[in-house]
């Protein structure tokens, strides 16, 4: 077995924290078996170089290597690019093509990111784990591979399987061994290696001097956060290098590269519930649909009420908070249920059929309209006889606008009724 400062050199990696050396052991001993190993830690700390080291070393190192990115794949297109899909399978497939999982049989795959897989991609992913076995999409022939599995997530696994979002079998699957990689802001003395190797790279690569650090600007290094962790850094030593002309770096100068460098205290999270966290548009749809029973029902409810009764003012009086569920606040204290009625109600009650003895439920709702529309023009019709054809007193009593009466009044050719 190599010793870990040869591995560091043949892969780039800079430093002598304990996690990280804890981290390159696992991977070397796991190398020489199949076991199936999930990689997790934050975004930049590196966990790309952990798969390349476990195939390296493993007797599979002369079949191919691919690394997938299971963020980066769109959910449509995901269950193609790994498993591969039969000509026809979709609208563009217009020939056959193999997956990863193909064209890596007898070697070692890498999937990034794999907290990001969609659930029906988890279920194929499992069973490949289990036998060996995959499906192409648009095909019934069942496939054999032999390919070894690292995985990586920089998502807490835990809190993703409660809110179900990945299953609890496949993180089994997958983490029969798991190497976790510390943060950088952990690595307090890696950091000005890493820096210096970063600055040295740079002057290298743009002919120019490289980077040095006084004392306090080491200090700085030593106590940032370091969010975006080595690739943060990496970047940072990037615009340095090629943005100042003085290649003493002190302080002061370094301040103005650190993105929000003030309390670097952790911020409090609140872990509490909220009431609209839906996992999936489903959830949302389905509460939508059983609100606009609810509504339907209510409405139902009015409706009602409002036939039983002659006077939409005592319905309004006897009703106001289911009222002001279905319509919610409004401006206007007299705006209340206005009888609208269909224009084609009347011509299709006169084009209806005639009743027969087989179509009662026909009968029901062609007669339904007409009852409505004759009260609510009995009411308008008395509203005008008792306030003497005066439409403001009129229209407050029968909780509507004047201009809705006088629209209705148009509409039913009340005038000669308005004038008694």
């Amino acid at each position: 077995m190599e010793s870990l400062q040869n591995i560091k050199q043949r892969f780039g990696i800079i430093g002598n924290y304990d996690g990280l050396n804890r981290a390159l052991e696992k991977a070397l001993r796991v190398s020489a078996t199949e076991i199936t190993v999930l990689v997790t830690g934050e975004s930049g700390v590196g966990k790309e170089n952990i798969p390349k080291i476990i195939h390296q070393f493993s007797p599979r190192k002369h079949a191919k290597y691919i690394a997938v990115n299971c963020g980066a794949i769109p959910e449509g297109t995901i269950d193609s690019e790994l498993f591969g899909h039969e000509k026809g399978a979709f609208t563009g497939a217009t020939s056959t093509r193999s997956g990863y999982f193909e064209v890596a049989d007898g070697g070692t795959i890498f999937l990034d990111e794999v907290g990001e897989l969609p659930l029906p991609t988890q279920v194929r992913l499992l069973r490949i784990l289990e036998n060996g076995e995959f499906l192409k999409v648009g095909s019934s022939k069942v496939q054999k591979t032999d390919v070894r599995i690292v995985a990586a997530t920089n998502i807490k696994m835990n809190e993703a399987i409660k809110k179900s979002k990945f299953r609890e079998d496949l993180y089994y699957r997958l983490s029969t061994v798991e190497i976790h990689l510390p943060p950088l802001r952990e690595r307090k003395e890696d950091i000005q290696l890493l820096f210096r190797k970063f600055a040295s790279d740079f002057a290298q690569k743009y002919k120019m001097p490289a980077l040095r650090l006084d004392d306090d600007a080491q200090r700085i290094l030593e106590q940032y956060r370091w969010g975006g962790n080595i690739r943060q850094l990496r970047n940072i030593a990037e615009q340095v290098s090629v943005l100042e002309k003085n290649r003493t770096l002190n302080s002061k100068t370094l301040r103005n590269y650190l993105p929000h460098l003030g309390s670097q205290l952790p911020a409090v999270i609140d872990h509490s519930e909220k009431e609209a966290d839906f996992s999936s548009e489903r959830e949302i749809l389905y509460k939508v649909l059983f609100d606009m029973k609810n509504d339907l029902n209510d409405l139902k409810k009015l409706t009602y009420e409002l036939m039983e009764n002659e006077s939409v003012s005592s319905v309004q009086k006897n009703n106001p908070e289911l009222i002001k569920k279905i319509y919610g606040e409004s401006d206007n204290e007299n705006k209340t249920v206005e009888f609208i009625s269909p224009e084609s109600s009347s011509v299709s009650h006169k084009t209806a059929p005639p009743i027969n003895q087989y179509d009662y439920a026909e009968t029901v709702i062609e007669e339904e309209p007409l009852s409505l529309l004759e009260k609510e023009i009995e009411m308008i019709k008395q509203a005008l006889k008792r306030s003497n054809g005066k439409r403001k007193i009129a229209a407050q009593e029968l909780g509507i606008s004047e201009r809705t009466l006088y629209r209705k009044i148009k509409q039913f050719d009340l005038q000669d009724d308005e004038s008694e």
